[in-house]
This record gives structure tokens, sequence and C-alpha cells, in this order.
């Protein structure tokens, strides 16, 4: 009877020491959730504070709006973001303006940028003037036509070009492949030239030497026949001259003189002398 109650009592013992040992483990069980579930709570929260803080403290400091100070004695304008320094002053009127410092930020970085583009843009825009530019050159003189009388007349020549010469364009004007001048005229003359046909070209060049444009044209020197055999009748009779002795030098220059004499009397008008007396 004993041993039945001693093995009662410890079965006893063990059961509730086993409805403890659960009791425990469903309590922790229980706590872990309850952590788990505040944990979760708490960082939901902060998301959505975070959520909600970031859009209205982002544009405040991007876009913090810009306040207009006027002093009443000086009328010296001031622009601030800290109105709150002026505001206590006296004679210092505060206003706000529609400026604010994320839009000056975002113009002057746009202006920056495009002041810095244009030069860029500028130089290119001229390069591509320069290679479109399609050059109409012209001899206007001398004629297809012309022939020129040796010695006593020049060949007048003058060029013209459409549209007006870029910067670092010239023209250039040869005859017979020798450059004679720089510019839209030239004035050649023809007592060296031979009598026939000649070739007169202008070019345009750039400031490397290259080739834009060119134009040619033929003209003819013919010689002056009459002229030429009064020049050498005139030199003949040089010649002769100098080859003369002294003394007949001076007989002909006495009656150079007499003739010369003669030819003035004779103009004279003649007088009637029943009147003159």
């Amino acid at each position: 009877m004993t041993t039945f109650i001693l093995t009662h009592i410890k079965n006893t013992h063990i059961k509730d020491a086993d409805v403890t040992t659960i009791a425990l483990k469903s309590s922790t069980l229980k706590t872990r959730g309850i952590k788990a579930k505040c944990f979760g709570l708490l960082t939901a929260l902060t998301v959505l504070s975070v959520s909600i803080t970031v859009p209205i403290i982002v544009p405040t400091s991007h876009a913090a709006p810009i306040y207009k100070v006027v002093d009443e004695k000086t009328g010296q304008v001031t622009f601030t973001d800290r109105p709150q320094n002026y505001k206590q002053q006296r004679d210092k009127t505060v206003s706000q303006t529609a400026v604010s410092t994320g839009r000056d930020t975002i113009g002057q970085v746009t202006g920056e940028a495009t002041s810095s583009s244009a030069p860029v843009s500028t130089a290119n825009s001229t390069d591509m003037a320069r290679k479109a530019v399609s050059y109409q050159l012209m001899i206007a003189e001398p004629s297809e036509t012309r022939a020129y009388r040796r010695p006593a007349q020049s060949i007048e020549v003058r060029v013209q070009v459409t549209p007006a010469l870029q910067a670092g364009d010239g023209v250039r004007i040869y005859l017979d492949g020798s450059e004679v001048a720089q510019g839209l005229s030239a004035s050649i003359a023809t007592v060296d030239l031979m009598p026939g046909a000649h070739n007169i070209k202008a070019v345009i060049q750039n400031k490397k030497g290259q080739l834009l444009k060119e134009a040619a044209r033929t003209v003819y020197v013919l010689q002056n026949t009459q002229t030429l055999q009064n020049n050498k009748k005139i030199a003949q009779q040089r010649l002769a001259y100098q080859n003369l002795p002294w003394h007949q030098k001076l007989l002909l220059k006495l009656r150079q003189k007499d003739g010369s004499l003669q030819t003035v009397q004779s103009a004279q008008p003649k007088t009637n002398d029943a009147f003159t007396k």
C-alpha cells in the first residue's frame, strides 16, 4: 500500500512537471511572437516615417525661397534665404520673391552650359559656313574678243566675285602663268609683251593656298605699225645726228634757228602802210 502511494505521488509530480514545462514553452513562444510582431510594427512605422519625411525635406533643401531685403535709408537691395536675420532690424523691409534656389541653380547650370558650349557651336557653324560657300568668279574686263595695241595700250583687268570673300580667302591674277597682282583689279603694260595671244587667269585661294575657283580669258596684243615706224625714223635721225662732225652739227642748229625765225615772221599779220601813216 505504501508502495502504491509513493508511485502515485511520483507519477503526479512527473505530470505536474510536464505540464509546467509545456506551459513555459508555450509562454516562450507567445513572447517571441509578440516580439516579432512588435519588431515588424516598428519597422513598418520607420519605413512610413521615412517615406513621409523624405518628400517634405528634400524639396525644401533644393527649392528654398528667396527673400528681398530693402534698406529704407540707403535703398540697398539684398537677397537672402534667411529672412529671420533681417526682420528684427529697423528700417529694413523683407518680402518674398518668386525666385527659389532650386530654380536659380538649374538656371545657372543651364546658362553656364549654354555659354560654355556657345563658342564651340559658333566655331562649328563658322566652319560649316566656310565649307558651304560656293564662289562665282567672272572676269568683267577685258572682254573675250579684246585686242590691244602695243605699246600704247595697257590691259586693264577687273574681276567680280559673288558672294563676298570670306576671311582668309583672296584673289590672284596671272598673266601667262605668272602672278601679276593680288586683288580684284590689275593694270598690265603691253610694252614688254610680244605680239600674239596671251592668257589672263584669275583664281580664288584660301589661306592654305588651296584653289577654290578660277576663270580664264585670252587676249591679243597687236603691234602698232605706225607707231613702230615713227619710232624707227626718230631713232635713225638721232643716230645720224650723233655721227655728224661738230661743225655740221653747229650749222644744222643755225639752220634750225633760222627756219624757226622765218616761221615766226611769216606767222605775224601784215599791216597796210597807207593806214599806218
